[in-house]
């Protein structure tokens, strides 16, 4: 066992949720597996993190298989926090977060908590991936996501990723075996959730609101993760916790002269 890969899993839909379960399954097959994830489910929760109330982490066994486990009170990036610092023997060879039940393409890596987790330990330096399935049914099939989740972690392990390319957001479109034509490497598309919250009343008469949303996709071009799930490929899209747009430093620099230059000539 010492030999073997430390693998660090977590998710955002709760520990016991069917597609963390998968995931364990195909990790056992490569390596030493921790399982440290929320005790509830946590999606939605992005880079959230526990400041104001207890973190309990309690061992726990939920089904066959070497794994080590433990529930966590806290948020998916509490558990990675709490799985490096405290948990695990040594540093991971890396992290994989999910399966998750919906997709987390495009703007949806915002608000995840799956990817979250992923990014938390890509700041630790650990190569880490977060796995969606685009099928939100908590009784989803996981079966042909199994074969590519196994292929992408394999590869990372015994080829490693460079430095700068820590972490990678995979999506798997909701088809059969045989179905999904591949795996497309891509950009995040241009998108949006158009929102609005509905005025409820519960039974006591006091006002309550529910978020409602469409999602809307602005960019249909090739390159996107959007464009390869709808068209039946495995999205694989290179993510980073720093959020510098470097494509507008350059021209913020030269606003910032003409800034000075307008209060020097008020002043003057």
């Amino acid at each position: 066992m010492n030999n073997k890969p430390i693998i660090l899993v977590t998710n955002d839909d709760g520990i016991r949720a069917p597609g963390i379960r998968a995931l364990v399954h195909i990790m056992n097959s490569l390596g030493e597996v921790y399982v440290v994830a929320p005790n509830k489910p946590q999606s939605g929760v992005g880079h959230a993190i526990t400041m104001d109330s207890v973190l309990y982490c309690d061992s726990i066994k939920i089904d066959k298989g070497k794994q080590k486990e433990w529930e966590c009170s806290g948020t998916p990036v509490d558990c990675v926090k709490l799985a490096i610092n405290n948990i695990l023997p040594r540093k991971p060879d890396i992290c994989v977060s999910g399966i998750n039940h919906g997709s987390n393409s495009s703007i949806n890596i915002i608000y995840s908590g799956t990817l979250s987790a992923v990014i938390e330990a890509s700041i630790e330096g650990i190569p880490s991936v977060g796995f969606s399935l685009l099928d939100f049914d908590w009784n989803a099939d996981f079966e042909a996501s199994k074969k590519y989740v196994y292929k992408i972690v394999k590869k990372i392990i015994y080829n490693p990723i460079p430095k700068k390319i820590m972490s990678l957001n995979v999506n798997i479109p909701k088809l059969k075996k045989g179905q999904i034509k591949g795996i497309k490497i891509c950009r995040q598309a241009e998108s949006k959730w158009k929102e609005s919250f509905e005025k409820r009343y519960n039974p006591k008469g006091r006002t309550y609101y529910w978020l409602l949303g469409d999602f809307i996709n602005y960019d249909e071009n090739v390159d996107t993760d959007e464009w390869a799930l709808k068209n039946g490929y495995v999205s694989i899209v290179p993510i980073q916790f720093d959020l510098t747009n470097y494509s507008i430093l350059n021209i913020l620099k030269k606003y910032k002269i003409f800034l000075l230059f307008i209060c020097i000539h008020v002043l003057f």
